[in-house]
């Protein structure tokens, strides 16, 4: 299997969150459900999916990078695999040193290093293997069932205060939980409740890509919530009181007297509440010109002074 961080695209020194960034592009380059004309998009979205469950997680991430985990998340090393599947040997393999033994006529004595019982080990796991090929061809250990990818659209505003939902995969309904500050091209796993294995191993995954669907005004980053604000030049150089929409119902703000467009208002605490911590609604404020021709206004405009600097 390839290294991880060559599926995602990333070095080995990347961040938390240029890994987290690759993972979403991949995501939504290669979901199943946006790719239904190519063959392979599943397999490399499995691919992606499973590259970005050991190097997102912290503890797998750092296990692998010390050689501890393969790219399957299974233990490396030569005790992590021995068994009568994987025996180094072969099948009765000691035998094939006879016809040149480079020990000399007496061969060399296993037991002398490995114990009296190696050779009935190495038999016993021989046909452990043997008798397992024609029920199991992977061995010991039953590989998991398949993956099943979803595409799920979910409003703004379930994301932002967090949702339920239920989705019907393979003719079962299934709740999803979708928590406050999900963000757009995450995937959710649920594990176990993909499809059986063929072989007695564990079920598969179903693994539901998140689409947020866009909101008319509200845009989200983090736990913040954005808003764009559209001020008159009477409401910008004068002041006013003005009502917002927030995520809890509407509050009146204060723009202050000779407001510039770009600047931002903050409405603490009426962001988004996850993972313990709550974020604020940051409003920016837009100038608008009038839609038609004011005279009185280009009067004052023209006898104003007081032009700006422009230092470009």
């Amino acid at each position: 299997m390839k290294n991880l961080y060559d599926i995602l695209g990333v070095s080995k020194s990347a961040t938390d969150a240029e890994i987290k960034s690759a993972y979403r592009k991949l995501a939504r380059k290669y979901h199943p459900d946006l790719n239904k004309d190519d063959k392979n998009a599943a397999e490399k979205f499995k691919e992606v999916s499973s590259a970005y469950e050991i190097l997102g997680d912290k503890e797998k991430k750092k296990k692998y990078d010390a050689g501890e985990i393969n790219e399957e998340g299974k233990q490396t090393g030569f005790g992590a695999g021995f068994s009568g599947s994987s025996n180094p040997f072969g099948d009765a393999s000691y035998q094939t040193y006879s016809s040149s033994n480079p020990f000399g006529a007496g061969g060399f004595d296993f037991s002398s290093i490995f114990g009296d019982d190696i050779m009935s080990a190495f038999s016993k796991a021989g046909r452990k293997r043997s008798s397992q090929s024609y029920s199991n061809p992977f061995g010991s250990e039953s590989p998991k069932g398949q993956d099943v990818s979803y595409t799920l659209d979910v409003d703004f505003l379930d994301v932002a205060k967090g949702a339920e939902k239920k989705v019907n995969i393979n003719g079962k309904i299934l709740s999803v939980k979708i928590p406050a500050g999900f963000e757009d091209g995450q995937t959710l796993r649920l594990k176990g409740m993909g499809s059986p294995s063929a072989y007695g191993g564990e079920n598969g995954d179903v693994l539901i890509l998140i689409h947020v669907l866009p909101h008319p005004y509200f845009k989200l980053e983090g736990t913040n919530i954005l808003l764009d604000l559209p001020i008159s030049f009477k409401e910008a150089v004068l002041g006013a009181k003005i009502t917002v929409p927030t995520l809890t119902g509407k509050v009146k703000i204060t723009v202050p007297p000779y407001s510039s467009s770009g600047e931002k208002l903050r409405l603490k605490g009426k962001g988004i509440s996850a993972k313990n911590k709550t974020g604020d609604e940051i409003i920016t404020l837009k100038i608008m010109a009038p839609a038609e021709h004011n005279k009185i206004l280009e009067q004052v405009l023209s006898e104003m002074g007081g032009v700006p600097k422009r230092n470009f």
